[in-house]
């Protein structure tokens, strides 16, 4: 299990979890704290979600993903950042890259692009992204356009790309980054047909989601595998990334209490489906079924997150254990 890394999900807002904060100074100052102590534990990255409103109906903070990882960049010094991920309907594909670009110059070069198709429609429609909301081949097919469009111009000082929904001629994009050879692009998303085809073309890494059976990852990465022959490119090139959502205590009881407010009805059974769940031995056994499923590097949302007491736990009793 060497070269077994982990990154942490900050609270951000979109999840419900700075609402018990009422000043919107120190909600984000607790979303900062919490990316401060990844760095601090050993973490590989930090992530934010690119939602723009809570994922209930109710009002409550949701800081922007892309402009809060820049005030991160300055906060941080050894953890990379990424998005979960990137909606690509949000902003124009190009100026994306130039975004990209710059975050990893504010960071000295620790930027992770992460795009994905997009599928919160009540968001599209209370934002007018675009209007009406696009079928899901539609979105596809935009995320396909937008993939060769970042790729090209955080690789080259200036791009053409001629597409159906995005087109770019003679874009200059300087500088195209810090790292080398060049940003890592990581795409979101499962479906077998077209987004892990297109994992294949143009990704550094992809990232599954939600899952606790390993045979769901062993699926999804054989698909991978054959995409990738059929392209003709190494799949061992591809990065392979899970995000879950974990509930760890270090006893039973503490762990009944976590998961209490959020099983609506479900067992645990039914909650650790799609949910790490357990006590840190146990979830070293949940990890590394994972990783013999060929899973690379796990990115985490703790519940309870701004009291850091899990992400702590998990650091110091489930990671070493499987790195």
């Amino acid at each position: 299990m060497s070269g077994i890394r982990w990154g942490a999900v900050l609270p951000q807002g979109w999840r419900l979890d700075l609402g018990h904060l009422s000043d919107p100074v120190e909600q984000f100052e607790a979303m900062v704290t919490v990316g401060r102590k990844a760095e601090e534990l050993g973490f590989d990255s930090v992530w934010l979600y690119d939602h723009l409103q809570p994922v209930q109906a109710e009002e409550e903070t949701v800081f922007e993903c892309w402009t809060s990882l820049a005030a991160l960049a300055r906060e941080t010094r050894r953890v990379r950042l990424g998005q979960l991920v990137t909606c690509n309907s949000y902003r124009n594909p190009a100026l994306l890259a130039k975004m990209a670009a710059t975050l990893d110059a504010a960071s000295g070069g620790r930027a992770l692009l992460g795009l994905g198709a997009g599928w919160d429609q009540r968001e599209y429609e209370a934002y007018g992204y675009p209007a009406p909301y696009p079928a899901t081949g539609e979105r596809l097919r935009r995320l396909g356009e937008a993939a060769q469009v970042v790729t090209s111009m955080l690789r080259s000082p200036r791009s053409t790309v001629e597409g159906r929904y995005y087109g770019i001629r003679d874009a200059v994009n300087v500088p195209t980054g810090v790292q080398q050879p060049h940003i890592p692009l990581l795409i979101g998303g499962s479906g077998e047909k077209v987004t892990l085809r297109l994992v294949a073309q143009y990704a550094d890494a992809c990232n599954l989601t939600d899952h606790t059976d390993p045979q769901f990852y062993l699926r999804k990465l054989e698909v991978l595998a054959r995409h990738c022959e059929d392209v003709g490119r190494p799949y061992d090139d591809i990065l392979r990334t899970a995000t879950l959502s974990v509930f760890v205590a270090s006893n039973e009881d503490e762990l009944v209490r976590m998961m209490a407010p959020h099983l609506n009805g479900r067992t645990r059974e039914e909650l650790a489906a799609h949910n790490a769940v357990g006590t840190p031995k146990q979830l070293v056994e949940t990890f590394g079924a994972l990783v013999d499923a060929g899973i690379e590097y796990f990115v985490l949302y703790f519940h309870e997150a701004t009291r850091l007491d899990s992400m702590r736990l998990f650091a110091t009793e489930v990671m070493p254990q499987l790195t």
